[in-house]
């Protein structure tokens, strides 16, 4: 079982992501994570990150594609695997379907996790991180009773002092959905040509996501104890 998960920042594809891998066994890949283990074990690959990363640059496709093919060429992904935040665009999408094919590997479905704009903005905006501990709270777990949360307060799992980070600015967050709808829509229509997607009212509690999501992988890999 092949998994890729897509959707908008603050859809909780990152989350449902992680409970099919607790569910079903499966390493649950992000290029941040591979990007990070390639440069602490210094590999050839790692170190030419690093440098451009040093440089101020981003590191290309060409390298990141080099990464998730050696991860999964690696003997915990023979039985399947869970791509999450990648491939962010069409380019990325194209490059991972070529080093699939070397691999005589494929994606078998796309999950898409769908959340309307404003409540991705509503989400995300009303996050909170701690200085101290470094926790990030939900809005609602902050202010159940839906009031707004201020921007700064104590953090109920340290003591410390929660705030809102720049990136859960609303600007912010606007400015991301539409790199998102630029870049990263063009892979949902990539997979949605090759009939690989399937979609996810991902505005429901989490749990009934959760339930959704897990209810169509039984459908059609079955299930594993």
């Amino acid at each position: 079982m092949n998994l890729i998960f897509l959707g908008a920042p603050g859809s909780g594809k990152g989350t449902q992501a992680a409970r099919v891998k607790d569910r079903y066994g499966l390493p649950h890949i992000s290029t941040g994570d591979i990007l990070r283990a390639e440069v602490a074990q210094k590999t050839d690959l790692g170190r030419e990150a690093q440098a451009v990363m040093e440089s101020g640059r981003l590191v290309s496709d060409e390298i990141v594609l080099a990464m998730v093919k050696r991860r999964l060429d690696q003997e915990d992904c023979a039985a399947g695997w869970i791509l999450d935040g990648f491939p962010r665009t069409r380019p990325q999408a194209e490059g991972l379907q070529g080093i699939l094919a070397e691999l005589d590997n494929d994606v078998d479905l796309g999950v898409l996790i769908q959340v309307e704009p404003e409540e991705v903005v509503r989400r995300l905006s009303s996050r909170r991180t701690c200085r101290d501990c470094g926790k990030i709270f939900r809005g609602e777990e902050l202010a159940p009773d839906g009031a707004a949360v201020p921007a700064e307060g104590v953090c109920p799992a340290c003591g410390g002092t929660y705030y809102q980070r720049d990136d859960d600015r609303e600007e912010t967050i606007r400015e991301r959905l539409r790199v998102y709808e630029e870049q990263t829509r063009p892979v949902v229509d990539f997979y949605s040509d090759e009939d690989k997607v399937v979609e996810i009212d991902g505005s429901q509690p989490v749990d009934a996501v959760s339930d959704a999501v897990l209810s169509i992988l039984r459908d059609r890999f079955g299930d594993r104890e």
